[in-house]
């Protein structure tokens, strides 16, 4: 498995995720319990982990599917 995103963005990680299985790429949220150690402030940031297989496919769909800023810039 490959890191494909690594944030502190819930909001994003949940977007990602759901873009990608959209697609069939197989995806894990890595650390999603860590706020227990850190005592549940959001400091320690999530990994959203992919196949090796699947990693530049994923890059490359996620990459398409960013959203844009309202001037239409990409974030």
């Amino acid at each position: 498995m490959k890191e494909l995103l690594r944030t502190n963005n819930l909001v994003y990680l949940s977007f990602a995720e759901a873009v990608l299985r959209e697609a069939g790429i197989d995806c894990l949220m890595f650390d999603s319990h860590m706020s227990v150690m850190d005592g549940s402030i959001g400091a320690l940031p999530r990994r959203l982990m992919v196949p090796d297989h699947q990693f530049q496919r994923a890059e490359k769909i996620l990459a398409e599917a960013e959203p844009l800023q309202e001037d239409g810039r990409e974030t």
